[in-house]
């Protein structure tokens, strides 16, 4: 069956009757076309309830095969594949999103849309792979990215907890101690100390 409005290979795909029936979750297109999330790096079928991606970032192919030739993997809400994705790659699939957006406003509920699943089984799912919450799991990320930061950087603490997706310096600051058992001042200062000595 022809994908209609499909371009020529080398861009996206992307025409306007295809974005459309991606935002409408149209099912009367599934089987014409699957639709990928760069970002996400997930493929899913037009009728998939997630939220809707940013455009800019969705590429469309002609068969769920070649989403996953070019990287994608199945979205574990609509199963594009017709198989129930594994734990352990969903997980895997969780835990690169939140590296990958580890420095964005990151919910429980963001996150769920983003990788297509209920906030419930991803939480439970990910907790019994990882022995983590994805909460404490993006919390650990943006420490660990925090650390690196301060050693090898001289932005200022404020800078930093922005640039790691904490905007609120207080707090911030608060779950840098709690996780490091030090402020970022006094890290930065005693690893700097540790160098020069």
């Amino acid at each position: 069956m022809e994908v209609i409005g499909m371009k020529k290979s080398g861009d996206n795909g992307l025409t306007e009757e295809l974005w459309e029936a991606i935002v409408r979750n149209d099912a009367s297109y599934d089987g014409r076309f699957i639709y990928a999330v760069e970002t996400t790096g997930i493929c899913c079928r037009p009728s998939c309830k997630s939220r809707v991606p940013n455009k800019n970032n969705v590429r469309v192919f002609r068969s769920v095969g070649e989403a996953l030739s070019a990287g994608f993997r199945p979205c574990k809400r609509c199963k594009p594949t017709g198989e129930k994705l594994p734990d352990q790659e969903w997980v895997a699939q969780i835990s690169a999103c939140i590296d990958r957006n580890y420095n964005e406003a990151l919910t429980l509920d963001v996150l769920a849309d983003m990788c297509h699943g209920s906030p419930y089984h991803l939480h439970r799912t990910f907790k019994r792979i990882k022995g983590m919450t994805p909460v404490e799991y993006i919390q650990q990320t943006r420490v660990s990215r925090a650390i690196d930061y301060l050693t090898r950087s001289n932005k200022s603490v404020a800078d930093i907890a922005s640039t790691v997706g904490l905007p609120n310096t207080p707090y911030f600051i608060t779950l840098f101690k709690k996780k490091t058992g030090h402020t970022p001042a006094d890290f930065r200062r005693i690893n700097r100390n540790g160098m020069e000595g």
